[in-house]
C-alpha cells in the first residue's frame, strides 16, 4: 500500500471495504483522475481497528484537530517525522513511494508493472496503454 499523502490524509471511512480488504480511492482524489483499487494487509487492518475508535464516527480517517469535516494538513504527516527526529533531507512523506519503489523492484519477486499499478501509475505510452488490457491493466510510469 503506497498511496500519495493527499490520498491518505483525505482519506474517508466510507471509500474502505474492510470484509473485501480494500481501499478504493475515487478518481477525483488520485492524481491520474481514475479510480485506485488498494489491497489492504492484515497489518493495515489492524492499524484501521485501532484507529476506528477514534475518528469512525467521523467522515476522515484522519480529521484536522481543528474540524472533523476537514482533513489533516499536507504538512502534517512531513511535521510527524520531523517530530520523530528524521530532517528534510533524510525523508518525506512523498519519498516513501519512491523508496518502496525501490526495494520491491530490487527484490525482483514482482513484475515492475505490477509494482507501478501499486502505485497507481499509468502507461504513458498510449498504444501500449491500448493494449494492455486483461489482468494487468495499466502500468508503467505516470
Amino acid at each position: 500500500m503506497f498511496p500519495r499523502p493527499g490520498e491518505l490524509r483525505m482519506a474517508e471511512w466510507k471509500e474502505f471495504d474492510l470484509e473485501a480488504a480494500v481501499w478504493t480511492i475515487p478518481a477525483e482524489k488520485t492524481k491520474m483522475r481514475r479510480p485506485h483499487k488498494v489491497s489492504l494487509t492484515n497489518q493495515v487492518l489492524e492499524m484501521i481497528a485501532e484507529l476506528a475508535p477514534l475518528t469512525g464516527d467521523g467522515k476522515f480517517l484522519f480529521p484536522s484537530i481543528r474540524s472533523a469535516d476537514r482533513p489533516i494538513t499536507d504538512n502534517t504527516l512531513n511535521a510527524a517525522l520531523r517530530r520523530s527526529g528524521f530532517g528534510k533531507e533524510e525523508v518525506s512523506a512523498h519519498g516513501f513511494r519512491a523508496t518502496a519503489s525501490t526495494l520491491l523492484n530490487e527484490m525482483g519477486k514482482w513484475h515492475p508493472y505490477a509494482i507501478e499499478r501499486q502505485l497507481a501509475h499509468v502507461e504513458s505510452n498510449d498504444v501500449r496503454r491500448a493494449y494492455a488490457r486483461g489482468t494487468h491493466g495499466t502500468s508503467a510510469s505516470g
